[in-house]
């Protein structure tokens, strides 16, 4: 069974988007709320992971504005949601225990940021044995501004890594054709 892993689409990413940054697939919310209407009409599993940081400053502290979901990433009932403190969902939750207790061994990864928290869960998952998929549209990447990195270059590269040998790389598209 394959599950939609929704990774850390919380408010600091649409802040940083409305700001101007450097972005790659400003328009993968909305990629993203496709993808789960497509999975939850097919009765897929969606599966949101957020990060929670506890230095009081950052804007992923749980009374940041930054911390709650986008509209893309709001859960519905019943529909897992994981909080993780680690770069990887698997390092610092039970994600992995979840989805082999329900036989879920394929995951449709979406989300942000491609060079941090959707890279370390990809090959984390690759690791674990899960059959990984990224939607290149449906995932943020942005700049490095202090190593004088655009976010397409980052993107490129943690994407062709991930292809090389941890995951398939798709379009939206064709996850949405798949499903119906």
């Amino acid at each position: 069974m394959k599950a939609l892993v929704i990774i850390d689409m919380q408010m600091e990413m649409q802040h940083r988007i409305a700001a101007g940054r450097d972005c790659v697939n400003a328009g993968a919310p909305e990629r993203i709320a496709a993808l789960a209407g497509a999975f939850r009409r097919n009765g897929w599993p969606v599966v949101h992971v957020r990060h929670r940081d506890e230095a009081a400053r950052s804007p992923l502290h749980p009374e940041a504005a930054g911390y709650p979901p986008m509209a893309c990433a709001e859960a519905l009932e019943g529909e897992a949601i994981f909080v993780k403190r680690t770069s990887s969902a698997f390092a610092s939750t039970d994600l992995a225990a979840h989805l082999q207790a329900r036989g879920i061994t394929e995951l449709v990864v979406t989300g942000a940021v491609a060079g941090f928290c959707v890279n370390s869960t990809v090959r984390h998952g690759a690791d674990l044995g899960f059959d990984m998929t990224v939607v290149r549209d449906a995932v943020i990447g942005f700049d490095l501004p202090a190593a004088g990195l655009s976010a397409q270059v980052i993107f490129d590269v943690t994407l062709a890594h991930l292809e090389a040998d941890f995951a398939r790389v798709v379009d939206s598209t064709s996850v949405l054709a798949a499903a119906g």
